[in-house]
């Protein structure tokens, strides 16, 4: 069970999403952190030193905690994005390549 569940009483418009290569169908009102959260994502990250994994901490956007890619593009605060249909989430482990 998904600790995300719509207010009683509303109906989600479900979009779908690839999440790490995998089609999901998440409520469309969710940020990306919360859409991971609701399909069952449990480590968004790895950290370079360590590979300690990393889930959202504030949901926020204070703590970077929830950095994932979005659509090819890396290190994006997945608590500060609105999901939208067709986009594609894959998560980042170690350090990030440098652009």
């Amino acid at each position: 069970d998904s600790m995300f569940s719509p207010l009683e009483g509303s109906t989600p418009k479900l979009i779908r999403t690839e999440i790490d290569g995998k089609h999901v169908d998440v409520p469309d009102s969710l940020t990306v952190a919360a859409a991971l959260l609701y399909a069952g994502v449990q480590t968004f990250r790895r950290t370079p030193v360590g590979n300690v994994p990393r889930a959202p901490f504030c949901m926020m956007g204070v703590c970077f905690d929830c950095l994932v890619q979005i659509d090819d593009l890396p290190n994006q605060q997945s608590c500060m994005v609105k999901v939208r249909e067709g986009m594609r989430v894959s998560f980042m482990n170690g350090a990030r390549d440098i652009q």
